[in-house]
């Protein structure tokens, strides 16, 4: 049994009124959700506000309510005053089951590219190794075998909470999870307790939220700076950084624990030399401190080595064999939606990615460049009410580095996708002429053109929604797959 004083005592609480000793039964953010003996957290979110629900939570039999400001007319039922309800759900949801994350070894990925294959990468090590494994990411959350579906890249604190409870109770020995910026800047990821924490890159995304570079940085080395913090575990923390990457010194500086470093260019802990990439992926040596191997991988790219790296630095932390490590990497054939062959026994290459910054589309179109052999085709667009400023820079990148570049909608939400597709063009028309873009805001018929036009030995890049199954227009949500689009146009050229 947990009662209110017991989950009071994890918050600060600047104002409490009424019985405090009663027995709560669940918390619930959303009063939809609520059920008799819930304890109701009101949260300030970005579109509605908690407070403006608290009558239906009780109606729904919430038994306590917690504020972030007083509310009038609330002494029907206790209630308690907090700073920020987001960072008190988070703790009163880890205190509520019982702090999982001390009963897991708790990986956890952050960076502008590479998170979800990499959790994939440790996946398949950890699963080789004998464990059974945990995976929290942008395209599925998985217990075992099982799978479940999200909603965001790194869940809201509550459903983390209950995610990793449900991963205890099935006996997972490791939880791998992508650890966004905004999880970490909005508290999603406090009350866990992590034993490695990954850094793959920063380059521009999500300035709509953080505002500046800088902040955007910040927020990713709270991952870093708070291993060992409230550590029940007591044992070794392993930050794992990119060396390559410029911000690296700053990411070990705030790293609370040991680092280790893995790159390319520069001297680092794990390093891969003698790369060869191919169409049908890419070839490496590793060296580590504990011996060498060479690495066959079936993605193809630079990233692919990178991402491959710091997995092999996860496995090394944690006293897995090398040769276990080579054997769980080799026998992955890819990941949903990352540079993802679409293949119909054409005679040119369609790709799927989901490259949807500018570092995450430059990478993607020097990989292609370094296998083709007629065109670069790439269609992509930007989302609605996301960062501005990276839409001129894309396409930028996609004249510099493609042939032709069909512009189109992504995800365009609330914006007009025809302003969007503008953004856009700004960039593109800065390096090239008119024939060598154009613009279409319907992005099935975006695909459908590249399609038609491709050439033997021609590459069509569709980036920007890799494995998403779904368009957002308006506030509406619709099934879209790039994936199976570009099958559909694929057989109908074919006839």
């Amino acid at each position: 049994m947990v009662t209110l004083q017991d989950l009071l005592k994890v918050v600060i609480v600047e104002k409490r009124v009424g019985n405090m000793d009663m027995e709560i039964k669940g918390i619930a953010y959303d009063s939809r959700k609520v059920k008799p003996g819930y304890l109701f957290v009101c949260i300030e979110g970005f579109r509605t506000d908690g407070h403006n629900y608290i009558a239906g939570a009780l109606a729904n039999g919430a038994v306590a309510v917690v504020v972030q400001r007083e509310v009038v007319d609330l002494d029907r039922v206790p209630w308690i005053k907090v700073p920020d309800t987001r960072r008190a759900l988070a703790y009163l949801s880890a205190r509520f089951y019982d702090y999982p994350s001390t009963k897991l070894k708790m990986v956890g990925v952050t960076g502008t590219n590479g998170k979800t294959t990499i959790t994939y990468l440790v996946e398949a090590i950890m699963k080789a190794a004998g464990y059974k494994i945990g995976l929290i990411g942008t395209i599925q959350n998985k217990i075992g075998d099982q799978v479940f579906p999200v909603t965001n890249t790194t869940p809201m604190a509550l459903e983390l909470q209950e995610l990793l409870n449900d991963m205890v109770e099935q006996g997972v020995g490791y939880a791998v999870m992508e650890v966004s910026s905004h999880a970490l800047e909005l508290g999603r990821v406090d009350g866990c307790e992590f034993d490695v924490a990954v850094f793959t890159n920063i380059t521009q995304d999500h300035l709509d939220f953080h505002g500046t570079m800088e902040n955007y940085l910040e927020a990713k080395s709270k991952l870093f700076s708070g291993l060992k913090k409230e550590s029940v575990k007591n044992n070794r923390k392993y930050g794992i950084i990119n060396k390559d990457d410029p911000h690296n010194g700053y990411l070990i500086e705030r790293t609370n624990g040991e680092v280790i470093t893995y790159g390319v260019e520069n001297q680092a802990d794990i390093m891969a030399a003698q790369i060869h990439i191919q169409a049908n992926g890419v070839t490496f040596d590793v060296t580590t401190p504990r011996g060498e191997a060479r690495i066959r991988l079936a993605t193809t790219g630079m990233f692919s080595v990178y991402n491959a790296l710091a997995a092999i630095a996860v496995g090394f932390v944690e006293g897995i064999d090398l040769q276990i490590i080579k054997e769980a990497l080799e026998g992955l054939k890819g990941v949903a939606g990352r540079f993802e062959p679409v293949d119909e026994g054409q005679d040119f290459a369609v790709i799927v990615d989901y490259a949807h910054t500018p570092d995450g589309l430059e990478n993607i179109l020097k990989t292609a460049r370094e296998f083709a052999e007629g065109r670069i085709i790439t269609v992509f667009g930007c989302g609605g009410d996301r960062d501005k400023t990276k839409r001129p820079i894309m396409g930028r990148i996609a004249a510099q580095l493609g042939d032709f570049t069909v512009i189109t909608s992504d995800n365009p939400r609330s914006e007009d996708p025809a302003t969007i597709l503008d953004d856009v063009e700004a960039g593109t028309a800065e390096v090239v002429g008119p024939e060598k873009y154009m613009k279409v805001v319907e992005r099935r018929e975006a695909i459908r053109h590249a399609i038609t036009m491709a050439k033997p030995g021609d590459i069509i890049l569709i980036a920007g929604k890799g494995h998403e199954t779904y368009q957002i227009i308006g506030d509406q949500v619709l099934d879209f797959d790039d994936r199976e689009v570009a099958r559909g146009f694929l057989r109908e050229r074919r006839g």
